[in-house]
């Protein structure tokens, strides 16, 4: 058994899919193939049902998985330490971010700054929802992650949080709402309302927030970039819930209304707190903690 063959079978069971894991692998897609199957053949089992489009682990692959990804981890730290040994912190790290960030949060300045500082570490960077976040920190994908905090805690999942700042309601400058400065959040019952899309954590502040004040919102525009969420208000589609940060920068399309009670949207860095952590990916959290004060 290779290291060369878990990997392999590692990306194979991400991607689910032998032509996505070779791009990812910067290999022919026969050779990731013929070693998956080379392991197969060493173990006496399938790891994969390759009798539909889509590549799915078998009962045993399933059982397997964490082990190989286990070996690979701790064969990581081990080159890590020697590095460290050594003064040096090389390797690999991958940041996970939520689109809709605060303009508190500088990142390409965080990663610049770590790069300079751990020239030999190569970074990565992802961006989607706070759930699909915390799974890829879980599933060891990614490192180091800017995600939506809710009240909610995830087991194995360290939280600190960087930005807790009110929401707002952004209207078009028509909106009958144009002309006040504040309103209450059950006001709102009635309304159309754009927000983020499920599975952020601006998202479900949201839902709880008009849940607590008793009604259900009615989300009728839903988008990833906060940025269109005032645009769309600015066109008069309905009432966008946005933090106060990203709403001033859409000033000149919306009207800004102060909520109360005042709904707080927050971030958090996140990190596992189970399972292996190499050296490059321990100097990014603490780079990244000394950078960004925590919230109040």
């Amino acid at each position: 058994m290779e290291l060369r063959q878990l990997e392999y079978f590692v990306t194979v069971a991400e991607w689910e899919s032998f032509t996505k894991a070779a791009e990812a692998l910067h290999v022919s897609q026969p050779g990731v193939s013929a070693q998956v199957r080379k392991l197969e053949r060493e173990l006496g089992q399938d790891l994969f049902d390759r009798s539909s489009r889509t590549v799915r682990l078998t009962s045993v692959g399933m059982t397997v998985l964490p082990y190989a990804r286990a070996v690979l981890g701790a064969v990581s730290s081990f080159r890590g330490a020697i590095g460290e040994l050594g003064g040096l912190v090389r390797g690999r790290v991958a940041i996970g971010t939520v689109t809709a960030m605060s303009k508190a949060i500088d990142l390409p300045t965080l990663l610049a700054s770590f790069h300079e500082a751990h020239p030999g570490v190569e970074i990565g960077l992802t961006e989607g929802s706070s759930e699909f976040l915390v799974e890829s920190l879980r599933a060891g994908r990614i490192d180091l992650a800017v995600i939506g905090r809710t009240g909610r805690r995830t087991p194995g999942i360290e939280l600190y949080d960087i930005v807790n700042e009110p929401l707002v309601a952004a209207v078009g400058h028509r909106d009958p709402l144009g002309g006040r400065k504040q309103i209450g959040l059950a006001e709102l019952a009635d309304r159309a309302l754009i927000c983020l899309t499920p599975g952020t954590g601006l998202r479900r502040t949201v839902e709880a927030a008009c849940e607590a004040a008793g009604f259900r919102p009615d989300i009728a525009f839903e988008a990833a970039d906060p940025h269109v969420l005032a645009q769309l208000a600015g066109r008069g589609l309905g009432v966008a819930l946005i933090p106060t940060s990203l709403a001033r920068a859409n000033e000149t399309e919306v009207h800004l209304v102060d909520i109360r009670p005042r709904v707080h949207g927050r971030l958090a860095l996140a990190w596992r707190t189970e399972g292996p952590t190499g050296p490059a990916a321990a100097a990014l959290i603490a780079h990244a903690r000394a950078l960004l004060p925590a919230a109040d």
